[in-house]
């Protein structure tokens, strides 16, 4: 995947935007924040919409450097995850999305707001 390699290298990609990952509990164990590289167009989405709120919420608008997400690296993960699998069935099949994958949306909603 192009946004993995990108992660590797340090370099974004014109289209591709960087951030970074992680809790403030995670910063103060040690475990500090994981860098990602993701398109831009993930930010039009609305399962990242509310983690850029949240993000608003948490750092402000006024922050120098990368955006800053917080929410844990699993969860954002899972969110990638079902942000790819959506964008891709979207295009495959139309725009239809399957029963299960409100449930799944609605979890993840849940999961990223609390």
């Amino acid at each position: 995947m192009q946004g993995d390699q990108a992660e590797k290298k340090g370099k974004v990609k014109k289209g591709w935007l960087a951030v970074r990952v992680g809790q403030a509990q995670a910063e103060q164990q040690g475990d500090g924040f994981r860098r990602f590289v993701i398109p831009i167009a993930y930010l039009y989405h609305p399962l990242f919409q509310r983690l850029l709120e949240a993000a608003r919420d948490t750092y402000g608008y006024n922050s120098a450097g990368p955006l800053w997400l917080p929410c844990s690296v699993d969860e954002f993960l899972r969110l990638r995850a079902l942000v790819d699998r959506e964008t891709a069935h979207s295009h495959s099949s139309s725009h239809r999305v399957h029963a299960g994958g409100h449930q799944q949306l609605a979890y993840s909603r849940a999961k990223i707001t609390s």
